[in-house]
């Protein structure tokens, strides 16, 4: 695992990305008490993706024609989820 500074990553943004392409772990140390991790993502890593955008049209689709299920215990979601 690399810790570098934020000057550090300014200077050599390619060379810590292409580190993070490869496996390797690399922290963005900035002031005394933050840091940030480098991380790749993917399109399926991103919240919201094509595919959820059209999840969350489909949902409030379904409350506006009363499709719901209304529960109030943990029973109930239980048995809703088949637990």
């Amino acid at each position: 695992m690399l810790v570098i500074s934020s000057r550090e990553f300014r200077q050599n943004q390619k060379k810590y990305f292409e580190k993070v392409d490869k496996g390797e772990h690399v922290i963005v140390q900035r002031a005394k008490d933050k840091a940030y991790a480098l991380t790749p993502i993917s399109e399926n890593d991103m919240y919201f993706n094509a595919e959820m955008v059209d999840k969350i049209k489909q949902s409030i689709l379904e409350v506006q024609k009363g499709e719901v299920s209304r529960i109030s215990t943990s029973k109930e979601v239980s048995d809703l989820l088949g637990l």
